[in-house]
């Protein structure tokens, strides 16, 4: 709703800060939107291709069909313009990951 002014103003901070919620909770729609963000540095965020990995390789493993399709998709284009330490950075942070709720 913030990200695209649907029913709301658009306010990109609100967009990421709810993104985000949703993402640490373990909602892989949410860790797509989240993931595609950080990788295009679009919405309020400031291009990290680490966390778009990060986000993207967790989309991936919880979505099927077309959107799991999109995030891998996505996971891999990333991780083409990563240096090999930026990929084991983002695979070290994906392993490590637990939603919010197990913390």
């Amino acid at each position: 709703m913030y990200r695209d002014g649907r029913g709301l103003p658009p306010a990109a901070g609100e967009a990421v800060r709810w993104l985000h919620l949703a993402a640490d909770q373990g909602d892989a729609l949410a860790q797509l939107d989240l993931g595609l963000m950080f990788a295009e540095g679009r919405t309020g965020v400031t291009a990290d291709p680490v966390t778009a990995h990060l986000w993207l390789a967790l989309a991936a493993a919880r979505l099927t069909g077309g959107e799991g399709a999109r995030a891998v998709a996505a996971r891999d284009a990333v991780a083409a313009g990563m240096t090999s330490s930026q990929r084991a950075d983002a695979e070290r942070r994906t392993r490590a990951w637990r939603p919010v709720t197990e913390r």
